[in-house]
């Protein structure tokens, strides 16, 4: 089973636009786990401008399922997460300020770092996944790197998808395949919709989970949260 973990940072972007505490992100949460999410994710930027240090805290009490935080791992951010003793760290390359994550890690380039990082979170019993490109080379550098998964970046995907699924596509199967045989599990994210989802799924139906955020919430606008995650499952089946 493909597990959908629904990213809440875009509720925390539409609440900071304004301040106060509408709409709550933690009730948020909540709804999604009831509407059929399998997963939450969350990425506290240094900045704050999204999810903010305190929504880590007030959301793990309510997470059900699993909770899934994304972010660069700087000491402030593997304090963070092992404090709240996240199930999953998913380790992005991002430099501060970047207004989203555009690429992966060159895992054999910061082998060290990573080693060192990955080892910790996993002393405090965290899964961890690093996030690549679809590099076979980068994903056999996760592997030396101790890490329990790989997320795919999947914009270079989303992109070229409506243009060309199969070659959009191809570099992610060999990728995935890499993974598999290295005793690597799958996760994927960035920019998968209602669109291009089941089509990833059924060329690489050994995902464990993808992560998507800002195109389920924005279809959520128009056809409602229930109904939305109703339809992102479907595409995973």
């Amino acid at each position: 089973m493909t597990r959908l973990s629904v990213n809440i940072n875009k509720i925390a972007t539409l609440r900071n636009s304004r301040g106060g505490n509408v709409p709550n992100v933690v009730q948020a949460a909540v709804a999604c786990q009831k509407f059929g999410a399998q997963g939450i994710t969350v990425h506290p930027r240094p900045d704050e401008r999204h999810i903010r240090r305190q929504d880590v805290y007030d959301l793990k009490p309510v997470i059900t399922t699993e909770f899934n935080i994304e972010g660069y791992p700087s000491e402030d951010f593997l304090q963070l997460v092992t404090a709240v003793k996240a199930d999953q760290a998913t380790l992005v390359p991002d430099r501060p300020g970047q207004l989203t994550s555009d690429h992966g890690w060159k895992t054999r380039e910061n082998l060290s770092f990573l080693k060192e990082v990955v080892a910790r979170l996993q002393e405090n019993g965290i899964r961890v996944s690093l996030f690549v490109d679809p590099e076979v080379d980068d994903v056999e550098g996760a592997a030396l790197a101790g890490a329990n998964r790989v997320e795919l970046y999947t914009e270079p995907y989303a992109t070229l998808y409506p243009v060309d699924r199969e070659k959009a596509v191809a570099p992610f199967v060999q990728a995935a395949e890499a993974a598999r045989q290295l005793g690597l599990e799958l996760n994927a994210g960035h920019d998968l919709s209602l669109q291009n989802l089941n089509f990833l799924f059924t060329r690489i139906p050994y995902l464990k989970e993808v992560s998507i955020g800002h195109a389920l919430i924005s279809d959520a606008l128009y056809f409602g949260l229930e109904t939305t995650i109703q339809q992102y499952l479907a595409c995973l089946k």
